[in-house]
């Protein structure tokens, strides 16, 4: 025993000198392997994830792919907020700031857990609560426990406490809107659940957003918040507020095992919170599905939503609720080809629908995550797993349940992932709509994997249990570099010792040194030390790693400028936090095609920052747009300041596309950048992010608008005063002279003359006294549909009589474009008020997210 733990010790010293490959597995090898890569990055992967193989390949390919998945919706919001997720990549209007949704919230952090760094998963947990627009209460999710489920892979006391009492409120929150004393459960709609057209709502006359109800989901997610919540309560030595917390989730455990097990279908139900009527069936309040209404006494009213208490290890072992898995791998139930389904088969409201939010039969991912995980915690639970037990699934059921997940992110026999399938096909038809639910974060997959599969079951203590579910027949599997604890784990399974060489049985590692071994896959218990490294998450007065350049809240600055613009791309794309080098949808930028063999693109922070790092992520396609042959950085501190080149060597020897180009140096202070870019012969060049990274302390300071723009409202004045020929119904005329410029979808801040019957429409700026104007800059709106870039903009200037045009000297872009500021240059004019008119292209409208103007 004591030579173990000095080699355990001897590990935690050698920690931070440990080689930066895997300390089994080969992962440039094992990435290699897979052809589907659009990201390239083959040092992100290897420096953030853990690495996974087994014998089966569609595991090993998912377990790829979803880490692939993870970074196209990996945002970086704020210096001031960090990291977050989105779920659909184009950010739609129901999502908060920087595209994030609270639906998934809980999944999302359940895998970013596993990432080598907590700083993603610290950052996405504190975005909830930090970050204005937020919206933490949209929809039902589990943020307490998933933030507490961070802790345990990433322990950080002071972190975990620091967020208690934002927990608390976020519960809290949720009790004042949402729970019901009088039943003891908290009430809500399908809809706000995640689960839009269900059979509840489809028995009301609001089949969209009817049926609210006292749902098994959500009451186990309040459960698992409230148990999360006790637990940090405990952690800060507050037992007197543990106690409160822990008498809220047992009481709601006593009330949901009580009220929504139905004892007759052996399943967890909803219950209706009112009376409600459809067709003239009466459904009556507090009855669960198909106790009343239509369908009233009906066998059948299951669905997977009866298995997310186990998701949470919540039901007792000793009332036979276990036998509610009967019906997981039964094809008459759940199970199918691409299952299982969201609704039992024989239900009498069993549908399947080729659009959108019809969870009454769809395979539906978020779902299939929560019941393989509590699949996973049922056959993992201590008091079952004993010769006696009689469970009506096994560990092969598991596995099997597994692989059809696995099998389902396919598309075109290519790793694909959209919001449902067809149980049956595995078709996403109906369910992928362009420019939104591509490669959807939605769920998990490598959680399942790393807690279920290879049986690695987190805790906030030492003792660590391995409890595999994972077929006793597989000759091997590993999952290496496993971040935990500050430390660095690894679990094998070679049976006969010759695929690892280092020997026959189960193995743990702790940064390469054994700590646990069993000749057969089985439970397997070992002790991990706390390491002695700090804690990666502080208090906001110490300095933190930020990235300058992304501007997604609409400020002036940071700015970035391109020399040249391919129509549909955008410059602003490029420091919107979120890189992705899939040319459709486009998230990027691409130079003109025709226009040279150089392109220049211009950083402007706004103020100096000290820095030391930046990235460019050059896009690579074959036949269309290819990485600059050669790319030289300038940067310097004042925009009437020389240009000085960067001394730094990029981490690539020669620009590389999908995967970022890095230049490291000392620290400089930095106002602007400049790439100048050599194209390859005959193809432009593109880029989907520009990152610019330094250290600074929470609140970042923000740089201040530029002097000079004549058209910005002030708050409380009359004047400047912006008005329309057309205004949209969707658009506020207020939001074109607001100082802000967003081209996205989301925040909606613009002005558009969508549905307007006119072929030009006028934006005009009231200016309430003369002023000289001799630029205007239009920050034009496109959506690619039914708003997009004017085919032409005429300015005129009023002479107190009548609207005369401008001398115009020059336009740039020459024919406007959407996604970046059109500047319109020409002879100063003095005047109180000026316009441009827009001439609409085709049956599209025009638009902008800011106007401004400069005296010249």
């Amino acid at each position: 025993m004591r030579t173990r733990w000095i080699l355990v010790i001897l590990g935690l010293l050698l920690c931070e000198a440990l080689p930066a490959s895997a300390q089994v597995l080969d992962k440039q090898r094992q990435l290699q392997q897979q052809t589907f890569w659009e990201n390239r990055d083959w040092a992100w992967y290897a420096d953030n994830i853990p690495f996974f193989e087994c014998p089966d390949e569609e595991i090993t390919t998912t377990w790829y792919y979803r880490w692939e998945l993870l970074t196209r919706h990996l945002t970086y919001g704020s210096p001031d907020s960090g990291y977050s997720f989105t779920e659909f990549i184009d950010r739609p209007f129901w999502s908060g700031a920087y595209g994030a949704i609270s639906c998934p919230a809980g999944h999302q952090l359940y895998e970013a857990r596993w990432l080598r760094s907590p700083e993603v998963a610290n950052d996405y947990s504190r975005y909830w609560f930090r970050t204005p627009g937020a919206q933490p209460r949209n929809y039902s999710t589990w943020l307490a426990d998933s933030i507490w489920a961070v802790h345990e892979v990433h322990p950080d006391d002071h972190f975990i406490r620091d967020l208690l009492p934002d927990l608390i409120r976020n519960y809290e929150g949720w009790e004042a809107r949402q729970f019901s004393p009088e039943v003891g459960l908290f009430w809500q709609t399908g809809h706000d659940d995640g689960m839009e057209f269900n059979i509840n709502s489809r028995q009301t006359k609001d089949i969209l957003r009817g049926a609210p109800g006292y749902r098994p989901s959500f009451n186990a997610y309040m459960w698992a918040d409230a148990e999360a919540i006790a637990r940090i309560a405990r952690l800060d030595d507050q037992p007197a507020l543990a106690a409160i917390w822990q008498k809220k989730a047992d009481a709601l455990k006593e009330r949901m095992q009580s009220l929504l097990w139905d004892e007759r279908r052996g399943f967890f139900l909803p219950m209706y919170r009112d009376d409600e009527e459809r067709e003239g069936h009466k459904v009556r309040r507090l009855t669960r599905t198909y106790e009343s209404g239509e369908f009233a006494g009906n066998e059948h009213g299951r669905e997977l939503i009866g298995y997310v208490p186990w998701q949470f290890g919540m039901p007792a072992t000793d009332r036979g609720y276990e036998a509610a898995w009967k019906y997981l791998m039964d094809p008459e139930y759940f199970a199918a080809a691409y299952g299982p389904s969201t609704v039992e088969r024989h239900d009498p409201m069993f549908l399947l629908q080729k659009w959108c939010c019809w969870w009454s039969g769809q395979s539906w991912p978020y779902a299939t995550t929560q019941t393989l995980k509590g699949l996973a915690n049922l056959l993992q639970n201590p008091a079952y797993r004993t010769s006696e037990s009689k469970l009506p699934v096994t560990a092969a059921d598991y596995v099997r349940l597994l692989q059809t997940y696995a099998r389902s992110h396919r598309k075109d026999g290519k790793p694909y992932l959209a919001e449902a399938l067809h149980p049956d096909t595995g078709s996403f038809e109906g369910h992928d709509g362009y420019n939104h639910s591509e490669h959807y974060f939605h769920s998990g997959f490598c959680d399942l994997v790393i807690t279920g599969l290879v049986g690695l079951k987190p805790s906030s203590g030492e003792t660590l249990e391995i409890i595999p579910l994972a077929p006793v027949d597989w000759p091997w599997f590993a999952l290496d570099d496993v971040a935990y604890h500050h430390q660095r784990l690894t679990i094998l399974w070679d049976r006969d010792g010759s695929r690892y060489g280092r020997g026959a049985g189960l193995r743990v590692l702790v940064n390469g040194v054994q700590v646990g071994w069993s000749e057969r896959l089985e439970p397997l218990s070992v002790t991990v030390p706390a390491s002695a490294l700090p804690p990666v998450s502080g208090s906001n007065a110490r300095p933190v790693v930020v990235n300058f350049a992304v501007n997604n809240d609409g400020d002036y600055y940071p700015r970035i400028t391109a020399g040249s613009v391919q129509r549909g791309t955008a410059p602003a794309k490029l420091v919107d936090g979120n890189a992705w080098y899939d040319l459709h949808p486009p998230n990027h930028w691409v130079a003109a095609e025709g226009v040279g063999h150089e392109d220049v693109i211009e950083l402007d922070l706004g103020m100096v920052r000290t820095v030391d790092t930046l990235r460019m992520m050059f896009l690579e396609d074959v036949g269309s747009v290819a990485p600059p042959l050669k790319c030289e950085v300038f940067h310097r501190t004042a925009p009437e300041a020389e240009w000085e080149p960067l001394r730094a060597r990029c981490s690539h020897d020669v620009p590389t596309g999908r995967a970022a180009n890095t230049w490291r140096f000392t620290e400089l202070p930095v106002r602007q950048f400049r790439m100048v870019m050599t194209r390859a012969a005959g193809r432009p060049m593109g880029l989907t992010e520009v990152e610019v990274w330094g250290s600074a302390v929470r609140p970042v300071a923000r740089p201040p608008a530029p002097e000079g723009n004549l058209a910005v409202a002030k708050s409380g004045a009359e004047f400047p005063k912006v008005t329309a020929s057309y205004t949209s119904r969707f658009d506020r005329i207020e939001m074109a002279n607001d100082g802000r410029s967003v081209f996205a979808a989301n925040p909606h801040n613009r002005w558009t003359s969508y549905e307007s019957p006119n072929s030009t429409d006028w934006l005009e700026l009231d200016f309430g006294k003369p002023q000289q104007i001799g630029r205007l800059e239009l920050l034009i709106y496109d959506d690619g549909g039914g708003v997009q870039a004017p085919k032409s903009i005429v300015v005129q200037w009023h002479d107190g009589v009548d609207w005369k045009p401008v001398e115009l000297l020059q336009a740039s872009p020459e024919i406007p474009l959407g996604g970046l500021s059109n500047r319109l240059t020409f002879q100063p004019v003095v005047t109180t008020r000026i316009r441009a008119a827009l001439e609409h292209k085709g049956a599209a409208r025009s638009g902008v997210t800011e106007i401004e103007a400069w005296a010249k």
